[in-house]
């Protein structure tokens, strides 16, 4: 499997809302139609802090890491974020996953990130085996209060 690791283009939308269903599928959650559309137009806005690298296999896009970067009361330099990542379940466990975090480790590199932190639901035993090949987890337990 030859893969690239790229920036998206406009013509990626098809592919993208495909998996972006897939991952949703996954947690078991929806979001509305004008969240998608315009967490769309955020990755493509040059302006925006939120990005995207697409990893591409033999022509077909198959999965997606989804990230920014914020300031942070923690180290001077900013930090980045890696919000959603996700492979297509045909192609996972071969380097995809992988690719798409060392991808994201070289951005970092480059613009003087201080890391990177993500994560994951506890039962996310298939992503949780490559995050522990980076990393241990910090132990830290995400809250989450809409308002």
């Amino acid at each position: 499997m030859a893969l690239i690791i790229r920036d998206p283009l406009e013509s990626d939308e098809t592919a993208w809302r495909k998996l972006w269903a897939g991952y949703l599928a996954f947690y078991k959650t929806e979001v509305p139609e004008e969240v998608t559309a315009f967490t769309w137009a955020r990755i493509l806005d040059p302006g925006s802090r939120m990005a995207m690298r697409l990893a591409e296999a033999d022509g077909a896009v198959i999965g997606f890491a989804i990230h920014h970067y914020h300031d942070s009361t923690w180290s001077i330099a900013p930090e980045g974020y890696l919000e959603d990542l996700f492979v297509d379940d045909t192609v996972r466990g071969k380097g995809a996953g992988r690719a798409l975090i060392d991808d994201l480790i070289a951005i970092s590199k480059r613009h003087g990130w201080s890391g990177i932190y993500w994560h994951t639901a506890q039962d996310n035993a298939r992503a949780r085996k490559l995050y522990d090949s980076y990393i241990e987890t910090d132990e830290h337990i995400r809250y989450r209060l809409k308002t």
